[in-house]
């Protein structure tokens, strides 16, 4: 088991966004969240990487409290890639990987020999060796993607966080970003818009509505039309794309379902 929720509720002000849910996430997966805007999602994640703190219940890591272990123990175990990626100061791309090395050195300890290797095997998994001198400033939306999620595995954490990973990209960096995280050898768990892309690359989806865990399941069980309709008031047609073999979802706006009818 890698993470495990019990009755967590999540408030923001005095606003609750999550009210008492539970769940469990297997290890060696890639998860799903999806779910309509405000449905909980990003507070959902923060609360198991500790950026929002539970007004009630508990948020376990491999069975372990995750506020009873400090940051570093939990950086060794857990990344984390944001909806956005601020960087303050002018980096290149080698410098930020290699801060991923961060959690498992003392204070002022330089890198060694196997600290410099797992850096080149990051940037070669993500495929960006040939940018590792260009400052991150300078790249494009894609590119800065890969960047954080090398950093992420130079980390080697055995779970990786994923918020949105696909905003703001267009269809082909989606594509090639998604295609990276269905390889990598840990536990992806990732918040997504796109429902096809859900679909597509996801072994296990949660779906939100309002707080609340409305349903979990493999893509086929989850993505029915009475979820969809129930969930994201959306009329969908599903089928099976002849590539993939994943479901594929088209969707209906009224005004072509008064013309069909």
């Amino acid at each position: 088991m890698v993470f495990r929720l019990e009755d967590v509720s999540v408030a923001i002000g005095d606003k609750k966004i999550i009210e008492q849910l539970s769940l469990q996430m297997q290890e060696g997966q890639l998860i799903g969240l999806v779910g309509p805007n405000g449905s909980g999602k990003s507070t959902l994640l923060k609360s198991m990487y500790r950026f929002l703190k539970p007004a009630g219940g508990q948020v376990l890591l491999f069975e372990q409290d995750v506020w009873a272990q400090n940051e570093k123990q939990m950086a060794k175990k857990l990344a984390v890639v944001g909806q956005e990626t601020p960087i303050l100061f002018e980096f290149t791309v080698q410098d930020l990987v290699a801060m991923g090395r961060t959690p498992h050195k003392g204070l002022f300890e330089m890198d060694t020999a196997e600290d410099e290797q797992i850096v080149e095997q990051a940037l070669m998994k993500t495929g960006i060796t040939h940018l590792a001198d260009r400052q991150f400033s300078t790249l494009s939306g894609g590119e800065k993607k890969r960047v954080v999620i090398a950093r992420a595995l130079a980390q080697q954490a055995q779970v990786l966080i994923l918020d949105e990973p696909t905003n703001h990209l267009d269809i082909q960096h989606q594509l090639q970003l998604m295609d990276l995280i269905r390889q990598l050898p840990i536990t992806v768990i990732a918040a997504l818009h796109d429902l096809n892309l859900a679909a597509t690359y996801c072994d296990t989806i949660y779906v939100l509505k309002d707080g609340e865990l409305c349903a979990v399941g493999t893509p086929q069980d989850v993505l029915t039309p009475a979820l969809l309709a129930k969930v994201f008031q959306v009329t969908a047609e599903i089928s099976i794309h002849p590539a993939t073999k994943k479901p594929q979802l088209f969707f209906l706006s009224e005004q072509w379902q008064s013309k069909g009818e």
